[in-house]
């Protein structure tokens, strides 16, 4: 990797006290002669985009802005992208927005931020940016983020017709705030700089208000963003079929194997990964969050696949298969297999327009109870195994949450308007039962020991019911053996 400031003599390029890198004079750097910096000066065509189209998501945007803007009339609102991190060293990160900011923008550059501002019975909303990387001075290649370097980046101009809001130079944005009079609210913990900018102006109880105001309106997405969630979810379909493709390949590598493969899929047709993904074979399904993803794939074991394809726009699907390496359920693992799915559907049905949000867990709970007391692991009747929490020593997780820019989406928002609340057209949820008898549970017989199995679906709330948006993928034990044999070739 290319040193971005003097590939040929880095000793001589270490900052001091006397001559920060930042604030050299002419922007040049040791080693560059005058010659060569009035050199780059100079000879480089216009690259202005003059017939760029708003995003897709702008019209949206605008009406999050503005029932924002009603919520908290009279008060500065202030919504940053966040900063780059190291990774090590003088690399960083791959740059992910916060969600805050992209739901509002549509925009998902690093050091961006979103004030509004009152102005008469609303707001005045601009977005403030780096501009272009500036070549009189030399930033746009002697600095490390210069765009010679990272990357052109759009002018302020091309910004305004992108995201449909006034754009500014985010660069003099904290000496603006600094001086700002009147009620401020900020989301915390992406930008310290701006943060420290309005430390004496913010409470964090206030600013909290405003965390979990944008959270619950995400609870109910619109036409776009379904429309995103559909696209994540076909996508992580795919990426499931192309693991299925490659289980042989997977079985003389690891389950890293299956890892890589579905992360070629999310980066051709999307914008990464939504989460880590988890490719559990054999007893590593037991593991709930397993993402090592180190272990062996052998045949005659279940894989348990929980991933997800995230699009362009931040919406992630949140997708889980339990798969037999081999092609087929073995007696035991089918019953198991089984009991899950039979979960599933009771947790599916539950999910309905006017319900509460707690009814497909309850639904699903009870089944796996009514399995377990059934196969003589737990004592009943069921009601006592409920009451108790008996089952959970097995089942372990709730059986779902919301989903959307996060993979555990609107997670700021209140108790009672979430978990405690009721369903409505346009959430979206998953819906994920599972059984996990771990290696050395000692309660159970010994050949339940180390078999995980998890289903989980994407499922949209909608004005007559709900639709499944990841019912491309074969959910029924003997169908999932047909889907896969055909797969195989």
């Amino acid at each position: 990797m290319s040193d971005a400031l003097n590939p040929e003599t880095p000793e001589e390029l270490v900052e001091t006290e006397e001559e920060p890198i930042k604030q050299r004079k002419n922007g040049l750097y040791p080693g560059v002669s005058d010659e060569l910096a009035e050199n780059m000066k100079s000879g480089w065509a216009d690259t202005e985009l003059h017939d760029l189209q708003p995003v897709p998501q702008a019209k949206h945007t605008a009406a999050r802005r503005a029932a924002l803007s009603a919520r908290f009339p009279g008060e500065r609102l202030v919504i940053p992208a966040g900063n780059l991190k190291t990774r090590s060293n003088d690399t960083e990160y791959a740059f992910r927005a916060s969600v805050e900011y992209a739901y509002l923008s549509g925009n998902q550059t690093e050091d961006g931020v979103l004030v509004m501002e009152p102005a008469g019975e609303g707001h005045k909303t601009t977005i403030y940016l780096l501009p272009r990387s500036d070549r009189e001075n030399g930033e746009f290649w002697l600095d490390g983020q210069g765009e010679l370097w990272v990357g052109r980046r759009n002018s302020l101009t091309e910004a305004e017709r992108l995201y449909g809001v006034p754009a500014s130079d985010v660069r003099e944005l904290a000496d603006a705030l600094r001086e700002a009079t009147g009620p401020v609210r900020v989301v915390r913990g992406y930008d310290a700089g701006i943060e420290a900018a309005l430390a004496d102006k913010v409470t964090a109880e206030r600013d909290e208000e405003l965390r979990v105001f944008l959270s619950e309106a995400r609870l109910v997405k619109d036409e776009f963003e379904v429309g995103e969630m559909q696209k994540a979810v076909d996508s992580t379909v795919r990426g499931f079929e192309d693991v299925v493709k490659v289980l042989d390949k997977a079985e003389a590598t690891s389950e890293r194997y299956i890892e890589g493969t579905f992360f070629l899929r999310a980066r051709v047709e999307g914008n990464d990964i939504g989460y880590g993904s988890i490719c559990a074979a054999g007893p590593h399904a037991t593991t709930l969050h397993w993402v090592r993803n180190d272990g062996a794939v052998r045949s005659g074991e279940l894989l348990l696949l929980d991933a997800g394809v995230e699009t362009h726009t931040y919406y992630t699907a949140d997708v889980t298969r339990t798969l037999p390496i081999n092609g087929r359920f073995d007696e035991l693992q089918k019953k198991i297999y089984d009991a899950v799915y039979e979960a599933q559907e009771a947790g599916i049905a539950a999910v309905q327009p006017g319900g509460k949000f707690r009814d497909f867990h309850d639904a699903s709970q009870r089944v796996l109870a009514e399995k377990l007391v059934e196969w003589g692991l737990v004592e009943g009747p069921v009601e006592r195994v409920l009451e108790l929490g008996l089952q959970r020593r097995w089942t372990l997780h709730g059986t779902g949450h919301m989903l959307g820019m996060d993979v555990h989406d609107c997670a700021a928002a209140r108790r009672e308007t979430y978990v405690d609340g009721t369903l409505e057209p346009g959430m979206c949820l998953t819906v994920e039962p599972g059984l996990y008898f771990q290696a050395d549970d000692i309660t159970v017989p010994e050949e339940y020991r180390g078999i995980g199995v998890r289903i989980e679906d994407d499922i949209l709330v909608t004005e007559d019911g709900n639709r499944n948006l990841s019912a491309a993928l074969p959910r029924r034990s003997d169908e999932v053996e047909l889907w896969m044999a055909k797969l195989k070739g």
